[in-house]
């Protein structure tokens, strides 16, 4: 095990805040003052918390206590064979700060996958496998709850615990909603390994459709989301470039391929593709032919659906996409509230679907909505069989 000092310092509160879930977190936050950073403090003093990664995207432990204005070292060892970070964050600001990771995109890799925030307070930036680092901070002296999670792509959502600034006891861990549900049973979660972990599971558990995951993906920015969908369907849509890439039928995902690597290496789809997006871009919002501007603001879960938000040359964009009845295609509804002109959805002709519209007319492979149009209407994609 190589051990490796990490540049983990102090990061000052900036302004402005990244308001990415529509959605909203459990339990209200909590106001938090400005940490205070540590130079150098006297070694016996300093309360050392070790944590380690472990197989199956698992810190080993997922809570600790300190008491408020304590010195604290956190250090962070990782066992897994794929890299990963651990961001302190405000009590209660755990979820905004992974969707604003997610938001970096291709800037992730040169910022440690850790984005600029005034919720974030204290990080430990990537560390790879086999090595350690590690970060010293005086605890904030308002007692609550404070998250530790991993924001490297694909882990922030299952891989997190709680930093509990308190005089008191720990609540019950069956009751604590501070952790991740699957933890709840015991402090010290089973050895695990990735050789005992089957290759076509990539969470802690197993989920049923629809659900989603961040994971390099093929022909895609390194913000992509991968989405299981009832029937056996499958897509790809990318934060990146706030697009529908692809989509698949017959399974899901194979990762074992990312076991070995250092988080550079891409899942492989199992199915077949039967759609995938050959326009320069597919919404405009505008008469100009050329690719819009696009923006990613988040997504929020509808009954587990990700419902996508984001912005097509300034304009506010909803898009949901589930799978048809039959799973041979697509039902992708969108919303946009706010259309002051005509919206076009572009379409190719060896994308390999064929299209309905609950709106609008078609006219040479694209769909034009009047703005009162657009606020709601949904596109129908059929696998095509010949």
């Amino acid at each position: 095990m190589r051990t490796k000092t990490a540049v983990a310092r102090f990061r000052p509160a900036k302004r402005g805040l990244f308001f990415l879930f529509l959605w909203v977190i459990t339990g209200k936050a909590q106001a938090a003052e400005q940490p205070t950073p540590v130079d150098s403090v006297a070694v016996d003093t300093v309360l050392t918390v070790s944590l380690k990664a472990i197989a199956g995207l698992q810190f080993d432990r997922v809570r600790f206590r300190v008491k408020p204005g304590a010195p604290v070292r956190v250090t962070l060892e990782n066992t897994d064979d794929m890299a990963h970070n651990l961001v302190i964050t405000k009590p209660g600001a755990r979820q905004e700060v992974v969707n604003a990771a997610l938001q970096l995109g291709e800037r992730g890799p040169a910022a440690h996958y850790i984005p600029q925030s005034s919720a974030i307070l204290w990080t430990i930036p990537v560390v790879l496998p086999e090595e350690t680092g590690s970060v010293t901070f005086i605890a904030p002296a308002e007692s609550g709850v404070y998250p530790y999670v991993c924001t490297f792509p694909g882990h922030g959502f299952v891989m997190y615990g709680a930093m509990y600034v308190t005089e008191g006891p720990l609540p019950a861990l069956k009751d604590d909603p501070a952790v991740p549900e699957n933890r709840r049973k015991a402090d010290s979660p089973p050895t695990a390994s990735h050789a005992n972990h089957a290759p076509e599971r990539f969470h802690p558990y197993e989920p049923a459709p629809p659900f989603l995951y961040r994971i390099f993906m093929p022909d895609a920015s390194p913000a992509a989301i991968a989405v299981s969908l009832p029937h056996a369907v499958s897509y790809c849509w990318d934060a990146g470039t706030c697009r529908l890439r692809y989509a698949w039928q017959g399974g899901f995902l194979d990762q074992s391929k990312l076991w070995p690597g250092k988080g550079d290496t891409e899942a492989k789809l199992i199915g077949t593709v039967f759609f995938r997006d050959a326009t320069g871009y597919p919404l405009r919002t505008n008469s100009s032919s050329k690719p819009p501007a696009v923006d990613f603001k988040g997504y929020q879960l509808l009954d587990r659906y990700p419902e996508f938000h984001y912005s097509v040359d300034g304009v506010e964009v909803y898009e949901l996409i589930r799978s048809k009845e039959n799973g041979n295609g697509l039902l992708r509804r969108f919303k946009i509230p706010n259309a002051s002109g005509p919206v076009r959805f572009l379409t190719a002709p060896d994308d390999g679907v064929r299209y309905q519209a609950s709106a609008g007319k078609w006219a040479d492979g694209s769909l034009e909505l009047s703005p009162s149009e657009a606020r709601e209407f949904t596109i129908t994609m059929t696998k095509r069989i010949d």
